[in-house]
């Protein structure tokens, strides 16, 4: 079996010879956010399905494509779906994507997802920048021996989320003029979703907003030396004394509602970014 290392440069390779281009941003779109990749003034397509060592997509409203292109003049590489624990995958498998990342060269990685939302202040159509997590998956993709040629074995998360790419999406959201929260995001397995003592929980240790990834590719982004923005979409808010039922079909419908507001985010932020 192929090391980790040597899955990562046969995965590369393959993109590469698609698409001679050094990327300079990283995106993973969410549950319902596929159309955001529509930013892109695109380059190239390729499904994962011809991407060496790439897993199955199989999770609700993931297209399972690599987006190669251009936004404000800056060459990204946007993930039509991502890679989820519930679906079998392991931690490593989750966050591949940022190793392909990584390997293209890419410095910055912007991570979206679907999220429920803890703060009784949050409301459904909500974004919140998540400006720390709480990993309550109780997995890691760092764990095992460490290959040095892509992190230190202890990488620091002090600061997991960039504040100067945060800074940037706020001021778009205050130019923009809609609501752009600040808060922490916790992860949990899945595919259930949360409890009403489960919401409890996670709210009285600080958590924000709930969903079932974006924590392992975060690991991986900060043990590779690549800086993150991370925004959530409220889709559902979990507030346990009054508990509605949360299904995919509508946490999708909400994602996909605020794919204005988060293109907004995407554009501002990237076109920041000095070339």
């Amino acid at each position: 079996m192929l090391q980790l290392s040597q899955q990562i440069e046969a995965s590369a390779a393959a993109v590469k010879h698609r698409w001679a281009v050094t990327p300079r941003v990283g995106i993973i779109l969410g549950s319902g956010l596929g159309d955001l990749a529509d930013l892109i003034e695109v380059e190239q397509m390729i499904a994962y399905s011809d991407i060496p060592h790439f897993s199955h997509v199989s999770a609700q409203g993931h297209r399972g494509r690599l987006v190669c292109g251009d936004i404000a003049g800056v060459s990204v590489v946007a993930f039509q779906g991502r890679f989820h624990l519930y679906e079998g995958h392991t931690p490593q498998q989750t966050a591949f994507p940022v190793r392909l990342v990584q390997s293209l060269g890419a410095d910055t990685l912007m991570v979206f997802n679907a999220a429920g939302g803890l703060n009784p202040s949050y409301a459904v159509g909500d974004l919140m920048l998540i400006e720390d997590q709480i990993n309550f998956m109780f997995a890691n993709p760092l764990v095992g021996i460490n290959d040095d040629r892509l992190g230190p074995r202890f990488p620091d998360m002090s600061e997991p989320f960039d504040p100067q790419l945060g800074e940037m999406a706020v001021e778009v959201a205050r130019r923009e003029e809609f609501i752009l929260h600040r808060g922490v995001y916790t992860s949990m397995l899945g595919p259930t979703y949360e409890t009403r003592a489960e919401y409890r929980m996670l709210r009285r240790l600080g958590g924000d907003a709930v969903g079932m990834s974006t924590v392992p590719e975060v690991l991986a982004a900060r043990h590779a030396g690549i800086r993150v923005l991370g925004v959530s979409t409220i889709t559902n808010v979990g507030l346990p004394d009054a508990l509605g039922k949360t299904t995919g079909h509508a946490v999708l419908e909400v994602a996909a509602a605020a794919t204005e507001k988060l293109a907004r985010i995407i554009q501002g932020v990237v076109a920041g970014i000095s070339p």
